[in-house]
């Protein structure tokens, strides 16, 4: 129906419908401001909680993920993006998207043929190819969560000694990755990690288990390092530099994981008062185990997730993603890959984090607008959920500030090739009622 026959319709011969079912019809934006005025009305009315059960049903029963196509004039700062800066990230997507199908083999043929264009160019290609589409949460809320990352630099060395005494492993050869998605298609993309006890498959060491004195990964160390609270926060980033006593500089990366559940140890020190939730970040995390040295090691054990690594060929390049690209600083972000596939550029918009502490707690200044065109390059344990992001800010002091102190309200919108003439293109994508 067009815009104007859906204003000149009389509603008085419309089918009555429930209004579930009506809702089910609306548009995404007019469902989105249907569900914002039923939970407004509610916390002011509660009477009206009954007769508002079918608008808060249709908002409950919105499916997270992908939704519908939105116009180019939706996103906040688009005209304004450096796309120079983020072509780097395109073309390095661009090495596992052209396998993927012919229209994206020509989208990517493109990319490369674009790479000295101007902005405006660039801009009108995306624009001619791609179509934005707004990532919708749980509930059918648009606001989600943009945290950020970083590569850390430790200390370290080739050989233990009495200050290199905690070791970086690489992933063991008893590692068991098991795959039953062939038998059941629901656990696609879910793989259970263990090793082998007897004839039995049980659950990978712990990081307590791996730490306790008693080696079971002896032989596998890469380096050593000289301090635990980072190499702590080294297994949270996923990867980092690691500078020896010569100057010599490494790259270490993800190479696998231990199979546990990734648990935040900065929950824990909220909910025992030893940080306040307002002040909660990696500096503060990270100051709190140093300064509690007896009580530092349990804390991070509660953490039972543990990193496998490898040594990386190029220190230079950024480290390399869940796509298997390397990432780029202020472009790559870190997604739930089962509502956004990697690979795929998306529309950030968020704020930049305030790096003063005290600013941010007075609450008088205004935190300044972050909105880029970044690329889903990487995936993370603790990035679960739609609207979620995790921005990786490459290395160095700055990077370390803001990727720190990021916990930044934000929007995501998927950007998915057009439909050519043959058929839509075989892209992932959640249904909405």
């Amino acid at each position: 129906m067009t815009a104007k026959s859906r204003r000149t319709r009389r509603p008085d011969i419309l089918p009555w419908r429930p209004p579930g079912a009506v809702l089910r019809k609306a548009s995404p934006v007019v469902l989105d401001y249907l569900c914002m005025f039923t939970r407004v009305i509610n916390r002011l009315r509660p009477l009206l909680v009954l007769g508002l059960l079918s608008t808060l049903a249709a908002c409950v029963s919105w499916q997270p993920g992908i939704g519908r196509p939105v116009s180019w004039s939706s996103l906040d700062g688009w005209q304004n993006d450096s796309l120079a800066e983020a072509w780097p990230a395109f073309q390095k997507s661009c090495e596992r998207l052209a396998g993927r199908n012919e229209q994206w083999a020509n989208i990517c043929t493109e990319v490369d043929l674009l790479e000295n264009a101007d902005d405006a160019t660039r801009r009108a290609f995306i624009q001619s190819r791609f179509q934005p589409h707004r990532v919708y949460g749980r509930d059918g809320d648009r606001d989600g969560l943009v945290t950020g990352y970083y590569e850390p630099l430790l200390h370290g060395s080739r050989t233990r000694s009495k200050r290199f005494r905690y070791a970086i492993y690489g992933r063991p050869d008893d590692l068991l990755v098991v795959d039953l998605s062939s038998l059941y298609p629901e656990l696609e993309g879910k793989r259970v990690r263990g090793r082998l006890d007897g004839k039995r498959v049980v659950p990978y060491f712990s990081r307590e288990q791996i730490l306790n004195g008693q080696h079971p990964l002896k032989g596998k160390e890469l380096l050593w390092v000289d301090d635990a609270v980072a190499l702590f926060f080294l297994h949270i980033q996923g990867s980092g530099i690691v500078r020896l006593e010569d100057g010599t500089l490494l790259g270490v990366s993800y190479s696998d994981q231990n199979g546990h559940p990734y648990r935040a140890i900065g929950a824990a020190l909220v909910a025992g008062g030893e940080i306040a939730a307002e002040d909660l970040s990696l500096q503060t995390i990270r100051d709190w185990l140093h300064d509690h040295p007896d009580e530092a090691e349990d804390l991070m054990n509660s953490n039972p997730s543990y990193v496998f690594f490898d040594i990386r060929d190029n220190v230079d390049e950024g480290p390399k993603g869940s796509l298997g690209v390397p990432l780029t600083a202020a472009r790559s972000i870190a997604v739930d890959p089962r509502f956004i596939e990697l690979g795929l550029p998306v529309w950030l918009e968020t704020t930049v984090p305030e790096l003063n502490p005290e600013l941010s707690k007075q609450g008088n200044v205004e935190p300044a607008p972050l909105s880029r065109l970044v690329f889903a390059q990487d995936t993370g344990g603790a990035i679960n959920g739609a609207v979620r992001a995790d921005l990786f800010w490459g290395r160095g002091q700055l990077a370390e500030e803001y990727a720190g102190r990021m916990k930044q309200p934000g929007r995501l919108y998927v950007l998915l090739p057009k439909p050519e003439k043959d058929g839509r293109p075989q892209v992932a994508r959640a249904e909405q009622p």
